[in-house]
């Protein structure tokens, strides 16, 4: 089984247990539900941002722990005094070490976009991510069918949240474009083999229709990449791990940025 099997296998035992312990009406309860999402559409969009989306992230399947004891608090105000144009955080436990929690804690400090970085099957948890504060949720097209995607992002855009689809080649870009998504992420890493060539990204921009928003994602360690990938035609860039290897990630960030400008 390879690990976005055995993730997906997982997840979905995890929303099972999950739909017993919180039904939705309670999850509807939540003080964030009714709240109006913030677009991180607009915000990649804005001059006056980086199109930096800025990642709070603990480990990895592959790395193990990068930043095991990181400040949501501290970290999510930081990026975002840097100059991000938004944050990513990890929902998943199990593999990525995140926690419901730290997107909420991370809505609490920031009027922001916010994406949920998690491995979505299900209608519940997109649901779920709006009663955690998400403003934007992750479709992966390694996991879903152009039904699931089509199903997941249109309940998210009636809740009035956006909808990032990510997409690893061509293939997968082709059989999975559909108006139910506001943005198309390239992840540059390779799922089989975790190495990650920023190539892939340079490959697909031009295949990916005009009306998308155009993010990159992974192996965006160089400022001078992300200067390059902009050239091409990329408004957001995804970066995780090259802040969260670091003792204080917003500081990482905000020598990054610097750099961009």
């Amino acid at each position: 089984m390879d690990i976005l099997t055995e993730i997906v296998a997982n997840k979905r035992k995890e929303v099972a247990s999950s739909k017993e312990l919180y039904p939705v009406k309670l999850l509807e309860q939540s003080t964030y539900f009714e709240g109006q999402p913030v677009s991180l559409k607009k915000y990649l969009q804005r001059p006056d941002k980086s199109g930096i989306i800025a990642e709070i992230k603990r480990k990895s399947p592959s790395r193990g722990f990068i930043n095991k004891h990181v400040s949501v608090e501290r970290t999510s105000i930081g990026y975002m005094q840097a100059g991000a144009s938004g944050l990513s955080v990890l929902t998943d436990n199990k593999y990525f070490g995140g926690t419901y929690e730290d997107l909420k804690v991370a809505r609490s400090f920031n009027f922001c976009p916010i994406l949920r970085k998690d491995f979505m099957i299900d209608e519940y948890q997109v649901i779920e991510a709006k009663s955690l504060g998400a403003d934007v949720i992750l479709l992966i097209a390694a996991v879903l069918d152009k039904k699931e995607i089509e199903k997941l992002g249109s309940l998210a855009q009636s809740l009035g949240m956006e909808v990032l689809l990510e997409v690893h080649d061509e293939e997968e870009l082709n059989r999975s474009i559909t108006d139910k998504v506001d943005l198309i992420g390239v992840n540059n890493r390779n799922l089989k083999t975790f190495e990650t060539n920023i190539q892939t990204s340079i490959d697909l921009v031009d295949k990916i229709p005009s009306d998308f928003i155009k993010v990159t994602e992974s192996g965006l360690s160089q400022p001078e990449t992300v200067v390059k990938l902009r050239k091409y035609g990329f408004e957001g860039f995804l970066i995780g791990e090259a802040f969260m290897k670091t003792g204080r990630p917003e500081k990482a960030a905000k020598e990054f940025i610097k750099q961009l400008i």
